[in-house]
């Protein structure tokens, strides 16, 4: 399968799927009625430009604005802030036809932003922020630049690769010594890489990115237990697992949803194959149904002993990965489960228990996985619910944290109102207020048909410029 190929055109091959309406539609259940969504998308491009004026005039350049007092906030290195939450927000100003913020975040990144750095930054999260937000940033302007720095900070990165004895990368690297430390690691951040290195490679013509890449999944799936599972925690320098619980949730999901998404991105069938095993073992032994909804529970990679029915917030994103991977029922009754908890708390808390449904941890850190999974089912079904749950999600935010400056996490969902924190991450300018935008505005700007946005939503391949 060629790079980019339509995620509807990649269900369809994957059987099950009919084409109606110019979206690709499974033959049951119904879609419900479609609604008038421009007034939705007014108000998202509404909120999201007031919030960045907030974010231009008072933290310009900081890894995050502190919203409740408008101070400014770094976030990988105490000190040192690269512009976290500009380089996020571009691909979505851009989406946005924010041509004058567009510009005024891209001025900033060729006049500001250096990565000659010396203290560790996490690998993982340099490169799903750092690296695919100047890839996708120079993806949708074509600047060179932002393409130059895209490489010259996953560069940098290499190190942490190409210093492991077995090619797993350690957790942190100094970005410029390239000191490498914490091989104490897990498989999302050893196996989120191949989207964001892929595209360099496919770029400059340089195949080391991919191959380092590739290479660390490839380690992670060898060593699958006799169940077809992984658990979820992992050491860089012996290879060896370093626990026995398997998850679809943190840290584990970007690991699967990159094997997909290296299929899809670059035609990869060995990646594709990888990703059909694990899945067909987690459906088998990490799936359980309780009053009529489907739940991943964390369970014994090595026995399929249920360890705990503690579901993250952020696990709702396997909904949308099954849904786009062309399993769309397992993908609706599990984005189903997480709606029950939307109607049951309004703001999604961090975790529940299933079994009781109780917040185990009533925070939410403006978390999109929920909006994420919406886009993907919405994408691969035609169904409007997906954007009716979707906008409910956009109310409950609105509604809870909004503030002064911008929008806030929340320190307890269950409160009344619900308690604020101030800060807001930098996933929040490229994630859910991106899902948003795309599920209710059919901006022209993006591709439906053929389109790819990474864990962090940047948008790497569908920009229509």
């Amino acid at each position: 399968m060629p790079r980019g190929v339509p995620r509807r055109t990649a269900l369809r091959l994957l059987g099950g799927a009919t084409v109606a309406g110019g979206l690709l539609a499974m033959s049951s259940p119904v879609a419900s009625a479609r609604r008038d969504w421009k007034p939705v998308a007014d108000a998202v491009r509404r909120e999201y430009l007031w919030a960045w004026q907030h974010y231009a005039e008072r933290a310009l350049g900081a890894d995050h604005i502190k919203p409740i007092s408008g101070g400014r906030e770094d976030f990988f290195v105490e000190g040192h802030s690269v512009g976290l939450s500009l380089v996020e927000a571009v691909d979505t100003l851009w989406l946005m036809e924010a041509d004058a913020e567009v510009q005024q975040a891209v001025q900033w990144i060729k006049d500001n932003l250096s990565f000659d750095v010396d203290a560790p930054f996490q690998v993982f999260e340099t490169n799903i922020r750092m690296v695919g937000g100047l890839a996708s940033a120079y993806h949708c302007t074509g600047d060179q630049r932002l393409l130059e720095l895209a490489v010259d900070v996953a560069d940098r990165l290499l190190p942490a690769f190409t210093k492991s004895p077995t090619g797993l990368p350690y957790r942190y690297v100094n970005l410029a010594t390239g000191a490498v430390s914490n091989p104490e690691t897990n498989i999302v951040e050893i196996g989120t890489y191949v989207a964001e290195f892929g595209m360099l490679s496919e770029w400059t013509g340089d195949r080391r990115y991919f191959d380092l890449a590739k290479q660390a999944m490839r380690v992670a799936y060898d060593k699958r237990t006799d169940l077809g599972l992984l658990p979820h925690d992992i050491h860089a320098e012996t290879g060896e697992w370093r626990n026995r619980q398997a998850t679809v949730g943190p840290p584990g999901d970007s690991y699967y949803e990159y094997l997909w998404d290296g299929y899809v991105l670059f035609g990869d069938e060995e990646l594709r194959q990888w990703y059909d095993t694990l899945t067909e073992a987690i459906l088998a032994h990490q799936t359980e149904r309780q009053q009529n909804l489907m739940w991943f529970p964390q369970v014994d990679a090595f026995t399929g002993e249920v360890l705990s029915r503690e579901q993250s917030v952020l696990a709702s994103f396997y909904a949308g990965l099954l849904g786009e991977s062309g399993r769309v029922a397992e993908g609706r009754a599990y984005h189903d489960a997480f709606n029950t908890v939307q109607d049951e708390f309004g703001v999604i808390p961090t975790s529940v228990d299933y079994s009781t449904m109780a917040a185990t941890d009533p925070s939410n850190a403006l978390r999109p996985e929920f909006a994420d999974s919406a886009l993907m089912l919405w994408l691969a079904t035609g169904d409007e619910i997906f954007r009716e749950r979707a906008n409910r999600h956009f109310e409950n935010m609105l509604r809870t944290s909004k503030t002064t400056y911008g929008f806030a996490s929340l320190a307890d969902v269950t409160a009344n109102p619900p308690s604020q924190e101030d800060t807001c991450p930098g996933y929040w300018w490229s994630e859910q207020m991106k899902y948003y935008w795309l599920l209710f505005s059919d901006t022209p700007r993006f591709d439906y048909q053929n389109n790819y946005l990474t864990t962090e939503a940047n948008l790497l391949h569908g920009a229509r410029r």
